[in-house]
């Protein structure tokens, strides 16, 4: 039996995203369509860090400085577009903003394997398409956040976020390795047209959502564009709840790239891991982001959504302590860190998948995509800046001190959930009225 429409005449599709009981979400052909579209994506966007850079290193044999320009052109987007894009997003049916980004994102690498051809790929044009890429994928990734709400009912929420990360946690640990190894058998600039067909292919999936949105875009008067960008940081910023969240999560971020930064330095260096080693203690942080996924939704039915919320913040940073103390037991120190990883990722998806929840839940549906978008600018926007700090101090004191200090950031996180009004929310609160 089909689940009946959430956009039913003569009632706001507010109302009925909080009235209607669940049917299941395996029943819902939207949100199927949405999932299948953000699984392929995934695994495009999760191969493409991995698969641009080794193009540059083998095909191009580009020099330290270029591969920094290459990452550097990978992170921009997010700080220079995502205000911007929450605006558009807003404004414009999300389906089609998600439907443009997946086909100018394979046109986009397309470009590649057609320059490689005729001989004439250079770092320039790597550089440029990498930075094409990301913008479209800022566009995306906050349209996708902002359509779930109108898609689901509000009950569901929670489970729909969660079988979203698992497929970013299959993908987390499946595409990087697939990419690698297909680049050993096909070339390069091949691989890159089977990432372009991922993302076609993810279009495909998002040409069979049908949904009428309600929102910004639905009103063309007194309309300002900046007006409505500075609207949607202050409604992040204004709300007790979303503020604490977002700050939990930037503190998170920029403890966790202090701690990442020199973490592959810490495994190869001092613990004399090797690259099969590191390798296998990335893949254990995704299973435990798969896992993270799966219980997301269940736990705040039996301990309270504000409970869970801090439970997941201090447990990832606690569990984290475990990596330094492997050089005080060397015999130990491969599951030492294997367990870090496998419960640090575990926790972070349930933290993040309830996080994403409650900011849909209580953000205005016209509202939803400047929201997201100024979300992930302050959180994203931590990622350099914590791998600047955890290099200044590794060099200034000692690869050991900046992963304690990044360790305690991610515990002290949790703070911002304590003392806040999330910390006693048992359930999601009513949406609100537009």
């Amino acid at each position: 039996m089909a689940r009946p429409s959430i956009f039913l005449v003569g009632r706001s599709s507010l109302d009925l995203r909080h009235a209607l009981p669940s049917t299941g979400l395996w029943a819902n052909r939207n949100f199927m369509h949405l999932w299948g579209a953000e699984t392929v994506s995934q695994f495009g966007s999760q191969s493409t860090p991995v698969l641009l850079p080794l193009l540059a290193a083998i095909t191009l044999g580009a020099s330290p400085f270029q591969m920094g320009l290459l990452a550097t052109a990978a992170g921009l987007p997010t700080l220079l577009f995502g205000f911007v894009a929450g605006a558009w997003v807003d404004r414009l049916p999300r389906r089609t903003v998600m439907l443009v980004a997946d086909l100018g994102r394979a046109a986009t690498l397309l470009m590649i394997p057609a320059a490689a051809l005729v001989d004439i790929l250079s770092m320039t044009m790597l550089v440029l398409v990498t930075f094409a890429v990301g913008i479209q994928t800022v566009f995306f990734n906050a349209a996708y956040v902002s359509i779930l709400p109108n898609l689901v009912a509000q009950v569901e929420l929670p489970d729909a976020n969660g079988k979203l990360y698992s497929s970013q946690s299959v993908a987390q640990v499946a595409a990087p390795a697939l990419a690698g190894s297909l680049i050993g058998i096909v070339t390069a600039p091949i691989v890159v047209i089977l990432n372009a067909i991922a993302f076609a292919w993810s279009a495909l999936f998002i040409r069979k959502i049908v949904v009428r949105e309600q929102g910004a875009s639905s009103s063309k008067t007194d309309r300002h564009f900046w007006r409505e960008v500075r609207e949607g940081v202050s409604a992040l910023w204004s709300s007790p709840m979303l503020r604490s969240t977002t700050l939990a999560t930037a503190t998170i971020n920029l403890a966790g790239y202090i701690f990442l930064s020199v973490y592959v330095l810490y495994m190869t260096g001092r613990l004399g891991l090797s690259a099969t080693g590191v390798g296998f203690v990335y893949a254990s942080g995704g299973v435990g982001a798969l896992i993270g996924s799966v219980i997301a939704p269940r736990l705040p039915r039996r301990i309270g959504l504000g409970r869970t919320l801090v439970v997941a913040a201090v447990a990832q940073g606690v569990f984290g302590g475990t990596v330094p103390l492997a050089i005080a037991v060397p015999d130990l120190a491969l599951p030492l860190v294997v367990a870090a990883e496998f419960m640090q990722w575990l926790w972070l998806v349930v933290f993040f998948v309830n996080v994403v929840s409650l900011r849909q839940s209580i953000t205005p549906n016209r509202l939803l995509g400047r929201v997201a978008a100024s979300n992930q600018v302050i959180t994203g926007g931590m990622a350099p800046i914590g791998s600047f700090l955890g290099g200044v101090i590794g060099s200034a004191v000692s690869v050991e001190a900046s992963l304690i200090v990044g360790i305690v950031g991610m515990f002290l996180a949790g703070g911002w959930i304590v003392w806040s009004p999330v910390g006693q929310l048992r359930s999601l609160p009513p949406m609100p009225v537009e």
